[in-house]
């Protein structure tokens, strides 16, 4: 898989943790640099390890889903590109963010978030990619774009974060689309 694909997907990917940052840094009232470190480390870290686990889990599965590899991999890519599309427009207004540096809850959003990260992980293995260099793009880029987030957040608010999420839903559907037509011989 190209490197261009790669981070579009940790883009797509990053988004959920984003729009998360952005609410953190909305509800943050004393906002400083060790506390935007705290939740980028935590979202990227989550990114990163993720996939490593969903990529471990599908090497295992590979042997029996062989023939139909592809298709899992399309099948998950816009099965979370779908509920990212969907929770966005869901809960858009009706969440209320808690204290986003309790460290408890911090890890508890950084887990949620990074869940999609691991069915990622499950398609790099079907389509047979090294992990490695996915690993470190995903959690660079989340690690980025949670750094920003939180300050956006602070001057921006909730402004953006739901047309983010889909967003990144959006994108994790064209590559869906994109690995398979390459797979099937169409691109």
């Amino acid at each position: 898989m190209e490197t261009l694909n790669i981070l579009v997907i940790a883009v797509g990917l990053a988004m959920d943790a984003f729009a998360v940052s952005v609410a953190s840094g909305f509800t943050l009232k004393d906002l400083k640099v060790n506390k935007v470190l705290t939740i980028a480390l935590f979202f990227g870290a989550f990114q990163a390890i993720m996939p490593v686990l969903g990529w471990l889990s599908g090497i295992g599965l590979k042997s029996f889903i062989a023939g139909i590899d592809h298709w899992v991999a399309f099948v998950l890519l816009v099965g979370i590109g779908i509920k990212m599309i969907y929770e966005a427009l869901r809960f858009k207004k009706k969440e209320k963010h808690p204290n986003s540096f309790n460290l408890y809850i911090l890890f508890i959003l950084a887990v949620v978030t990074s869940i999609d990260a691991f069915a990622v992980g499950i398609s790099f293995a079907f389509l047979k990619i090294s992990i490695l260099t996915p690993v470190l793009i995903i959690g660079l880029v989340t690690f980025v774009l949670s750094f920003s987030g939180a300050y956006l957040g602070k001057k921006f608010g909730h402004l953006f974060e739901s047309k983010i999420e889909i967003l990144g839903g959006i994108i994790l559907i064209v590559i869906a689309f994109k690995i398979l037509f390459e797979d099937l011989g169409m691109l």
